[in-house]
């Protein structure tokens, strides 16, 4: 997992699109997205902000990639919270295609040691969820 940038575009927009019935389920109706219209072109600004978003420590967007970088698994979104006493919302998402393997189970054992151990959160909100972390 690492930080999201345009470079990611293409690899991004494959995914996105590729599991826009599993990612329109789940941000739809929040966030609007994914569009059944969506192109590579608005993909590169929504790529351009997230980076943006990132270096200026406003919010803070990861790509999961395949171990050899030629595959984007999936997202994680680290972002300012939307609901009295929560510290972040933290929204993530795999590749509809690795779904079966159950790869967005893996990646939220994954984030609630990497969010408590590394992050200053004690309750977020998992995908839409509040998250008591442990410490």
């Amino acid at each position: 997992m690492r930080s999201i940038t345009i470079h990611d575009a293409f690899k991004n927009y494959d995914a996105v699109m590729s599991s826009r019935e599993h990612l329109w389920s789940r941000f739809g109706e929040i966030w609007g997205w994914p569009t059944e219209g969506m192109t590579i072109e608005h993909n590169i600004v929504d790529l351009g902000w997230h980076q943006k978003e990132f270096q200026l420590r406003s919010s803070f967007d990861y790509a999961v990639m395949s171990l050899d970088e030629k595959r984007l698994l999936g997202c994680v979104y680290v972002d300012p919270p939307h609901q009295d006493g929560t510290d972040a919302d933290i929204w993530f998402w795999a590749r509809q295609s690795e779904l079966a393997s159950g790869l967005e189970s893996e990646l939220q054992a994954f984030l609630l040691p990497w969010l408590a151990d590394n992050w200053p959160f004690r309750t977020v909100t998992l995908n839409g969820a509040v998250t008591q972390l442990g410490g």
